[in-house]
């Protein structure tokens, strides 16, 4: 369970950081609307990167982390 949820913080603080940095100017997706491609850092761990299925890349976009579902928590603080 540990594990799980070390991994599952690293991607919230990694999206939270590309979220942040790739959407500060855009306007936020209408209710139901899709989200802006966002691109994320590759952990640096290659058991995170294993978990995730991502690996031999800088890089990667949510579409392409190995899950049947991903969540994505999106706080607007303003």
């Amino acid at each position: 369970m540990g594990y799980i949820f070390r991994i599952l913080t690293a991607l919230w603080v990694c999206l939270v950081l590309a979220i942040g940095a790739a959407g500060a100017e855009s306007q936020p997706p209408s209710e139901g609307g899709l989200l802006p491609e966002i691109v994320l850092a590759v952990p640096k761990n290659p058991e995170h990167q294993d978990y995730l299925g991502i690996s031999g890349k800088d890089t990667f976009r949510v579409p392409e982390i190995k899950a049947e579902i991903v969540i994505i928590e999106i706080f607007s603080m303003y």
